[in-house]
């Protein structure tokens, strides 16, 4: 990918026009702005470049810029630059996430050398984002399972290892956390993919109804829901077909503990032992806090558009009101609420009239880190110096409760 533009901003006219020229003299692409307020519009995740701004500027000035872009796209190169030979300037800008710092009157070489530099790191996040993305369009567990946890992340990771074997599966959770889906998304990225994909609920099911499930889903994958509940009977029928081959992947669900069921005698040794191997646990939200803002905003665009309707801000009262909830529904219940605030039924605004204990820790870090952000003018930097977090940790911290910076300048 050829990345070649630099945004210029300069409030010195004479300067920028110099700087773009030496620009256009290396083989480079400027884009000039004379403040912050014009450059900001084209600052973004998209930019196909990279920036070179003067640091000392009326109004906002470089560091505020800098703080800008990171936040817009922390992998986004600046370049600073000074009339004066400020070393602790410098040691701020680097520490804040410049990408370099040079001093006016800087030599074209050593411009032109610095930009090279930038631009093709640029070059290469771009490159390596596209791929991802291409990669993701084809991997339905980077698509269909949502979440910026480790143990969503885990997940995906766990799916995408059983799926790629033939064999059976046991998917487990909490009620809510979304068997179903995950079941679906393993006959997805199984090697029998362009087969069925047949449903049943396990519950009332006889060994006729078994061997006729299995006739349906040949060539694909088969899923009983809530296993735990298939009699006697047909759990005898289902483990002589798995033992005598059947071309049908046999995806089991279960909200219960099958080893409880097994010790009481409730369910076939040899078919729990069967299903054991290759085992899907998905955690519920009370695990995973961080993926709450995700997933809300996920279900609000996806009912928004199933409805017709724009998509609804959402606050930061409202992500914290989320926060604050227990959710023993999971995934489902948040859902619930999601299409009841896409549709302007209210829901996500419902406050837990006796929060917890990390509803309320929750409520507490929310209200310190909008104080910093408060405090720095919105310079997310600054916030997380002041917070003694690492600069990471505390965008992440942001994303969680729906915080932005530019919200504080």
């Amino acid at each position: 990918m050829v990345v070649r533009t630099v945004l210029v901003v300069d409030d010195d006219a004479a300067v920028r026009d110099a700087l773009a020229q030496t620009l256009e003299l290396g083989g480079l692409v400027p884009r000039v702005a004379g403040s912050f307020v014009e450059a900001k519009d084209q600052i973004g995740p998209g930019f196909p470049g990279v920036i070179l701004s003067d640091i000392r500027m009326p109004g906002r000035d470089g560091f505020h810029l800098l703080d800008y872009a990171r936040a817009a796209d922390p992998d986004l190169p600046v370049i600073l630059l000074t009339g004066e030979g400020d070393i602790p300037m410098a040691v701020k800008a680097m520490g804040q996430g410049a990408f370099g710092f040079l001093e006016k009157p800087c030599a074209g070489a050593d411009l032109l050398k610095e930009l090279e530099r930038a631009l093709k790191t640029r070059a290469l996040v771009l490159e390596n984002r596209v791929l991802k993305a291409q990669l993701t369009a084809g991997d339905p567990a980077a698509r269909l399972v949502h979440g910026i946890s480790a143990l969503a992340e885990g997940v995906r990771a766990r799916v995408r290892a059983v799926a790629a074997t033939r064999g059976e599966v046991l998917v487990t959770g909490s009620p809510g956390t979304g068997i179903s889906k995950i079941a679906e998304v393993v006959h997805l990225m199984g090697p029998d993919a362009k087969g069925p994909f047949i449903k049943r609920a396990a519950a009332g099911m006889d060994a006729a109804a078994v061997m006729a499930a299995l006739d349906a889903a040949r060539g694909g994958s088969l899923f009983l829901d809530e296993v735990g509940h298939l009699g006697p009977e047909a759990q005898f029928a289902m483990m002589e077909a798995l033992e005598a081959g059947t071309a049908v992947r046999v995806i089991a669900g279960s909200n219960l503990d099958l080893a409880e069921k097994l010790a009481a005698g409730q369910f076939h040794a040899d078919l729990f032992y069967r299903l054991d191997v290759m085992r899907i646990r998905l955690p519920s939200l009370s695990e995973r806090p961080e993926d709450i803002p995700v997933l809300f905003e996920h279900y609000v665009a996806q009912a928004s558009e199933q409805a017709g309707l724009l998509p609804p801000q959402i606050t930061p009262d409202v992500v914290a009101g989320l926060m604050a909830r227990d959710w023993p529904g999971n995934a489902r219940a948040l859902m619930s609420v999601a299409m009841q605030f896409a549709l302007g039924l209210g829901g996500a605004e419902e406050a837990t009239s006796e929060p917890g204990l990390a509803a309320q820790m929750a409520q507490v870090e929310r209200s310190l880190l909008g104080a910093a952000l408060r405090h720095a003018g919105g310079r997310a930097a600054e916030a997380a110096e002041r917070l003694q977090l690492p600069r990471k940790t505390f965008y992440d911290k942001l994303s969680r409760y729906g915080l932005k910076p530019e919200d504080f300048r």
